[in-house]
């Protein structure tokens, strides 16, 4: 589609985790690509290729200095849980500093993440729309403003639902939130005139509607704006490796950028792959300052009973890339939003392992539509590693999982032929707004 004369200017401010960081990045890329729409992107500073270097601008925000927050903490990446509420509190505290890049700028457009509804009223007080993208699932924040809204309803989808251990964990974090000045559903029914969400309606069609029913706002799905692949020099050895395996022999295993198994849980997981006897690639991630040797993390003599039928990193590896190769035939996932998505666009079933947050409903979904298995924990939701091998061996190895198989395929095709009439649709909106103003 050939770029429009005109020009916008779009702020965007995405919370400061790399699951929401990097669909705001891949966001203003489609835009710039598309419309030559000058973004730019508020967060902390990451490459951008020279490629969008005159429609993209990285603004640093600065964070204002709390006792137990240096800033090498300024963002979740390796950050220990127990500093995640200060974190969020010294972003609020940043209002400010946002308030005078936004009277300096002066953008036609904001787009927000879901918890920055002070982003609103600055935005407002200078007449300038200002729209909300949340990073989660529309099931998701559909359930989250029902749950704020109708507490004696029913969700009325009730293959989305959370287990006792899961209730009690997710209402620990709500609680645990330091500003409860703006609740979920008020902060979202201050986005103008529609809500941004990182989906398709291929496989969340239902949710979007109800979603749109309860903030009386237009849904516009972005697709799966799955990170770009730039340098691929930490991914040749990994290639090398999947070279040798057999196509969908492989599965990956990555829990995330903000998870951090504990020392049991790393435990059982291990026996699960070893259990399951398909190869793997296990990604483990330590909070900063509690650094172990992997060697020490894991059961003794694991490395040389499992050899080269598993590769173990630590830290970070090329997910995207990872998942399009040829020999990988399910994602082991935390079931986070992101890596759902990365899942879908490259067709690879998931065994999922949701931990905490909105990952136990993305998991209800991922089985409801057929496109993986849920790997049962214990009543208290523990890690069980004779569940996490029986569905390992069931997505990739096992008849039973065929349907699966074929259905991941299916949605993956059906979701790429949509992804540019999307972001049309997503830049038309976009459009329309700043012209209204």
């Amino acid at each position: 589609m050939e770029a429009k004369k005109h020009t916008i200017s779009v702020l965007m401010l995405p919370w400061l985790a790399h699951g929401h960081i990097n669909p705001f990045l891949e966001l203003a890329k489609k835009l710039a690509n598309k419309y030559n729409l000058m973004v730019n992107l508020n967060s902390i500073k990451k490459r951008v290729s020279e490629k969008y270097s005159q429609s993209i601008e990285l603004i640093e925000l600065h964070l204002p200095s709390l006792p137990d927050l240096p800033p090498h903490y300024h963002t979740t990446n390796g950050l220990p849980p127990h500093l995640m509420n200060t974190l969020k509190t010294a972003f609020e505290l940043a209002s400010p500093n946002f308030s005078k890049i936004l009277q300096t700028l002066h953008p036609d457009l904001v787009i927000h993440d879901y918890n920055q509804p002070w982003v609103t009223d600055s935005a407002s007080s200078m007449n300038i729309p200002a729209v909300q993208f949340p990073t989660f699932s529309a099931t998701v924040v559909a359930l989250a403003i029902h749950m704020s809204e109708n507490t004696e309803e029913k969700f009325p989808f009730p293959e989305i639902y959370l287990r006792e251990h899961e209730m009690i964990s997710l209402k620990k974090d709500i609680d645990e939130v330091p500003s409860k000045k703006f609740p979920y559903d008020e902060a979202i029914s201050r986005s103008h005139d529609i809500i941004l969400v990182k989906t398709c309606r291929d496989f969340e069609g239902k949710y979007i509607d109800y979603l749109s029913n309860l903030t009386s706002k237009k849904i516009v799905p972005v697709g799966s704006l799955v990170q770009e692949s730039m340098d691929q020099d930490d991914y040749e050895e990994i290639a090398q490796w999947l070279d040798k395996k057999e196509k969908s022999s492989t599965v990956f295993v990555s829990f995330g950028s903000e998870y951090f198994l504990s020392k049991e849980e790393i435990l059982a997981v291990a026996q699960g792959l070893e259990l399951s006897k398909v190869n793997f690639i296990w990604v483990i991630r330590f909070p900063q300052g509690e650094r172990l040797n992997i060697r020490d993390a894991l059961p003794e003599g694991y490395l040389e009973r499992v050899g080269e039928r598993g590769m173990i990193m630590e830290g970070w590896a090329p997910q995207a890339l990872i998942l399009q190769h040829p020999s990988i035939g399910g994602f082991v996932s935390h079931c986070g939003w992101s890596s759902f998505m990365e899942s879908m666009k490259f067709g690879v079933p998931i065994i999922a392992m949701p931990m905490h947050i909105d990952q136990p409903m993305n998991a209800r979904l991922v089985e409801y539509i057929g496109v993986g298995v849920e790997a049962a924990k214990d009543e208290d939701g523990k890690l069980q590693s004779e569940e996490i091998a029986k569905a390992i061996r069931e997505v990739l190895v096992e008849e039973s999982g065929e349907a699966v198989r074929k259905k991941a395929k299916e949605l993956s095709e059906k979701m790429n032929a949509k992804e540019d009439e999307e972001i049309d649709g997503v830049a038309e909106e976009l459009m329309a707004l700043c012209s209204s103003k």
